[in-house]
C-alpha cells in the first residue's frame, strides 16, 4: 500500500484520482469515507474486481482504520493495490500503532515547486507571490489569496487540530497560527511567544509541534561542527505556505526552505536515505540559513540573499571550519557567479537546475 500524506489543500486527493485511468466521479476504484455511498460500501468490503487500483480518500476517519486497511492488504494483496489519502492526521494517527508495519511506503505531497511549475520569469514571480498550494497559485488573485489564507487557517484549527488534540482554548490556537509567520526565520522563543498570548511557555511549545504535526509549519535544527561555537539547541521555524509572509526577504527565505525540505523528503520517501535541513549558526550570531545533510554528511550550504549582490563573509568563514563541500549565495535573479571552487552565488531557478532539484 501507499499512503498519501501531506498539508491540507495541497492536491493529495487530485493526485490519486488522476492516477485512475479514465476517472469521472463515480469511479468505482475512487472511495470517499466522507460520503454516505462509499462509506458502506467500504464497510461492506465491495471492492469492484475489475479495478487494480482502490483509492480510500479520508478513510482515518474511521475509528478502526489502521486494523481494516491492514486486513484489506492481508487479504487482497494478490489481486489490488491500495492508494490511502487523507489529510495531514493521517501521518499523525499512523504513528499511533505498528499494526501496518512493512505493509505500506509513506509519501508526503509538497506544494508546487518551480521545477514543477515551470521555469521562467512569470512563473517565478507566480510562485513566489501566490506560493505553491495548487487553488491560490492556479487562480492568481491576490483578494483569493488572502480569503484563502483565512479559510485555511481557520479549518487547520477548528478542524484538523480539534479532532487531534485536547486543546480548549481554540481561539489562541488560532492567534498562535496567525502569528508564526511574522516568527519565520529566526530561532523560535516559546517564552516570547507563551507572552504575547497570555500562555505558558510548554504549551506554546506544545501548539507549535501540533501545527508542525499537521503541515502548517516545519522547525530545523542547528548543525554542529567541532571547529565552530554551534548553538545547540535554538530551532528555526518555517511555514509550508510562504505566502503568508509579508517581508519580501524572509517570504524568499522560506521559499528556499520548503524547495530544500522537499528535496530531503523525496530523497527520503522515495529513495531511502536519511536526510536532515538544518542551519548554521554560532554563539557570536554568524550564520548560513541551511545546511542540507545526507546520511550524516553534509551535501552542500545555502544563503539566501533575496536582492543582495555581495557574498556574506560568514560563509567563507564557515566554509573553512566545516567538511561542508559547497555554499550556494542564492539571490532571487541574479547571474551565477563563482567566488571559488567551493562558493557560488546564483539565481534561484539556477540553483534548483545545477542541484536537480525537483
Amino acid at each position: 500500500m501507499v499512503f498519501l500524506g501531506g498539508p491540507r489543500q495541497v492536491g493529495k486527493t487530485t493526485l490519486a484520482q488522476s492516477l485512475l485511468k479514465n476517472y469521472k466521479d463515480n469511479h468505482p476504484g475512487y472511495l470517499n469515507w466522507d460520503s454516505d455511498i462509499d462509506r458502506r460500501k467500504i464497510r461492506a468490503r465491495q471492492w469492484p474486481k475489475n479495478q487494480k487500483l482502490i483509492v480510500l480518500d479520508e478513510i482515518h476517519k474511521f475509528k478502526m482504520w489502521r486494523n481494516f486497511v491492514k486486513g484489506l492488504y492481508d487479504t487482497l494483496k494478490q489481486t489490488h493495490q491500495f492508494l490511502i489519502t487523507g489529510s495531514a492526521r493521517l501521518n499523525h494517527l499512523r504513528k499511533a500503532g505498528d499494526s501496518l508495519l512493512g505493509r505500506y511506503y509513506y509519501y508526503r505531497l509538497h506544494p508546487f515547486s518551480l521545477p514543477e511549475y515551470g521555469y521562467g520569469q512569470k512563473k517565478l514571480n507566480d510562485l513566489f507571490r501566490f506560493g505553491g498550494f495548487p487553488e491560490p497559485l492556479l487562480t492568481r488573485n491576490l483578494r483569493e489569496l488572502k480569503r484563502w489564507h483565512i479559510s485555511r487557517v481557520s479549518k487547520l484549527v477548528h478542524s484538523d487540530i480539534r479532532d487531534l488534540e485536547n486543546i480548549k482554548d481554540l481561539d489562541k490556537m488560532e492567534l498562535l497560527a496567525e502569528e508564526l509567520p511574522n516568527r519565520v526565520g529566526s530561532p523560535l522563543s516559546y517564552r516570547s511567544l507563551a507572552e504575547d498570548l497570555n500562555i505558558d511557555p510548554k504549551t506554546a511549545q506544545k501548539w507549535v509541534a501540533a501545527l508542525d504535526s499537521l503541515y502548517y509549519s516545519f522547525q530545523i535544527a542547528p548543525f554542529g561542527a567541532a571547529r565552530i561555537r554551534a548553538v545547540k539547541k535554538e530551532q528555526k521555524l518555517y511555514l509550508w505556505d510562504w505566502s503568508q509572509i509579508e517581508d519580501q526577504s524572509i517570504r524568499f527565505e522560506n521559499m528556499i526552505a520548503s524547495q530544500l525540505l522537499k528535496y530531503c523528503h523525496y530523497h527520503q520517501d522515495y529513495n531511502g536515505e536519511k536526510m536532515e535541513l538544518r542551519y548554521i549558526r554560532d554563539t557570536d550570531k554568524r550564520e548560513v540559513d541551511f545546511v542540507v545533510i545526507k546520511n550524516k554528511k553534509p551535501l552542500f550550504a545555502v544563503e539566501s540573499k533575496f536582492k543582495n549582490k555581495t557574498i556574506s563573509p560568514h560563509i567563507a568563514y564557515f566554509a573553512k571550519r566545516t567538511n561542508i563541500p559547497y555554499f550556494f549565495q542564492v539571490d532571487f535573479n541574479g547571474p551565477e557567479k563563482q567566488i571559488s571552487d567551493q562558493i557560488t552565488m546564483i539565481g534561484f531557478a539556477d540553483f534548483c537546475r545545477r542541484t536537480q532539484m525537483i
